[in-house]
């Protein structure tokens, strides 16, 4: 099995393990309605939960960080997560 070696890198693995669970039940929910519309009311919810998950395991990540890099790097990796979610947010 595996060493787990540091916390925080299991954290962030974990959201992503949960996140996959979550995609792969809605993927079992398709097929178990058989139905367009409720497929698409699924997959609205996971539009919610995707770039929430995101936002968490940078929030973990960037908290492991804080001490060990630099408050300008720091900002920097903050800025680019925020431009992040501004550009996929906004319309052309």
């Amino acid at each position: 099995m595996f060493f787990v070696k540091d916390k925080i890198v299991f954290g962030m693995a974990m959201m992503r393990f949960l996140s996959c669970l979550i995609e792969f039940t809605a993927a079992l929910l398709f097929i178990k309605f058989d139905s367009i519309q409720t497929a698409l009311k699924i997959n609205a919810l996971l539009a919610l939960i995707g770039p929430t998950i995101m936002a968490v395991v940078m929030a973990i990540g960037l908290s492991g960080l804080s001490g060990r890099i630099s408050p300008v790097k720091f900002g920097m990796i903050l800025a680019g997560v925020i431009l992040i979610f501004v550009g996929v947010s906004r319309e052309s």
